[in-house]
């Protein structure tokens, strides 16, 4: 899903294309990609929207999230703002970063953002 959701990628400043599909606790999976804006930092990443459609309808339970983009040379990772929006709704769920031939590796977001700051941390006196 995160291929066909690659497809409805608006880049047309950066060329590059990126597609989520982010799975819920319950099995529901919505998708999400790159929104890019002339206005640069007002884009957003294929992650993010995917994230921000299942809040929107009522989804905080995530499990696993795939991504793809057109890079044949290396897996397409989150980015550092990506995650730390993933963070926001724990740690221990799985991130697939694959290639256009198929290949992923998965890590977790824990792995991805070691030492992570959380709602948990807001919580400490």
């Amino acid at each position: 899903m995160c291929k066909e959701a690659k497809k409805a990628a608006y880049c047309p400043y950066s060329h590059f294309p990126v597609g989520a599909a982010l799975l819920t606790g319950d099995g529901r999976i919505f998708s999400g990609c790159n929104v890019e804006n002339a206005c640069f930092p007002l884009g957003v990443c294929a992650e993010r929207t995917a994230i921000q459609k299942a809040i929107s309808e009522g989804y905080t339970d995530f499990r696993a999230m795939a991504i793809a983009s057109d890079s044949e040379e290396q897996f397409i990772v989150p980015c550092g703002a990506c995650r730390q929006v993933m963070r926001e709704f724990g740690r221990n769920w799985d991130i697939f970063m694959t290639k256009p031939n198929g290949t992923y590796v998965f890590k977790t977001l824990e792995e991805l953002l070691p030492l992570s700051f959380g709602p948990e941390d807001l919580r400490k006196p």
